[in-house]
């Protein structure tokens, strides 16, 4: 993800998929209206009594929570998106705390903004978790080369590494020792939770969005340097995300400024896209962020793959086999915002069967438009709660929660 900064996000105009300037062949929530509930969530039967006692402790805090607080979870956010900030928010005061107490969000990204000095970066990490009934995910973009929040700021001292084009020619295993390095250096301030690696695989010259942010044009060297990355950051206990699903690297365009699309069929994602991200399941990757792109050779429709049962519960979660916590690419992106307002986005990003929203437009139009589809009977209240489930599992499991 290459999120764009809070102040362009807040500039974009909220759109609905039914005003006559909208893209006519976007049917919101086609595939979606008519698929099944997803897969249930995570049973607290184990053999490993530790694993029992976190099961029991999520369905417990889950037990004893409002469908507010469960659909603000769903939710990770700029600061500035939390307190409504005109300027940025580097420091955690009585306003952020009165906006954690009314708006319990899963999570919390940093931008370059947000990061001044290390001693500041490590306070407001303190601080907004002392504020947060329900822990967050302290996340940010930090793949190295040119998206690393961190390691292109030289006052926070950590390392700056080169394109990872150019870091996967070097092998596995320096690759591996980078990703430790920046979990080990990022996470000493607080982050818990990267959006990196790029498991997208680098085939179409013409996509400047990707590029050398990928670790190779071969597939099944890609899929070998994931591997290696994601064991990097399991080694220097970081929670990482493989993104963009189902592969960015071959399209032409950018999901911030407009809808992107693939013309590969399944079959050909099978055989290139794919592998990088079962490489990086298979290695315990916790989070998978699909992208906004359009698969009509798959899904017959122009709906991203965020918005996709097909892609996200059918195959992401069904073929591929991943278990985690799926997100959203960030949802004030021209690609989701030109065509849905943020109602209707959250909508159909959770009934397709993704966990975590990122950066939506509003986050008062994305919590209001569950909160109306439960009550109507869109959404169901358990569909929520799998999410919900698996989330705070997943806080429990990193020591963001505590389990008792």
């Amino acid at each position: 993800m290459s999120a764009v900064s809070a102040a362009e996000e807040s500039a974009q105009p909220e759109a609905s998929a039914s005003d006559p300037g909208a893209e006519p062949d976007v049917d919101p929530g086609a595939e979606a209206a008519s698929a099944a509930e997803s897969a249930p969530a995570e049973s607290a039967s184990s053999e490993d009594p530790e694993l029992d006692a976190v099961s029991l402790r999520a369905e417990q805090i889950l037990g004893e929570m409002t469908l507010e607080e469960k659909l603000y979870q769903l939710f990770v956010v700029t600061p500035e998106q939390l307190t409504g900030s005109d300027d940025p928010v580097t420091q955690a005061d009585e306003a952020v705390k009165a906006a954690l107490e009314a708006h319990p969000v899963g999570g919390v990204i940093y931008m370059e903004n947000n990061l001044e000095t290390p001693e500041q970066v490590t306070s407001l990490s303190a601080a907004l978790q002392a504020d947060s009934k329900y822990g967050l995910f302290l996340a940010v973009d930090e793949e190295g080369g040119r998206v690393a929040r961190f390691g292109n700021n030289a006052a926070l001292g950590t390392t700056s590494f080169p394109a990872m084009l150019e870091l996967g020619q070097q092998g596995t295993d320096a690759v591996q020792r980078a990703m430790t390095t920046i979990a080990t250096e990022v996470g000493a301030f607080g982050v818990n939770l990267d959006f990196a690696p790029v498991a997208d695989v680098y085939t179409n010259p013409e996509n400047t969005v990707i590029g050398d942010r990928a670790f190779s044009t071969d597939a099944e060297t890609a899929a070998a340097l994931v591997e290696a990355a994601v064991t990097g950051f399991r080694q220097g206990g970081m929670l990482c995300t493989l993104k963009h699903f189902p592969g960015h690297g071959d399209t032409q365009g950018d999901s911030h400024t407009e809808a992107v699309y693939t013309d590969k069929t399944l079959e050909e994602l099978r055989e290139t896209e794919f592998l990088p991200f079962q490489a990086g399941i298979a290695a315990g990757a916790e989070f998978v962020m699909v992208g906004h792109i359009c698969t009509p050779n798959i899904t017959d429709s122009t709906t991203p793959a965020t918005l996709s049962y097909t892609m996200v519960t059918e195959i992401l979660r069904g073929e591929l086999g991943f278990d985690g916590i799926v997100i959203t690419d960030g949802m004030n992106m021209s690609a989701i915002t030109a065509y849905y307002n943020s109602g209707e986005a959250a909508v159909q990003a959770v009934q397709a069967g993704v966990d975590l929203i990122l950066m939506p437009n509003s986050l008062e139009g994305a919590v209001a438009g569950l909160q109306a589809a439960v009550e109507s009977g869109e959404l169901s209240e358990e569909r929520i709660d799998e999410s919900v489930l698996r989330i705070l599992l997943c806080k429990l499991r990193q020591g963001i929660l505590p389990t008792d």
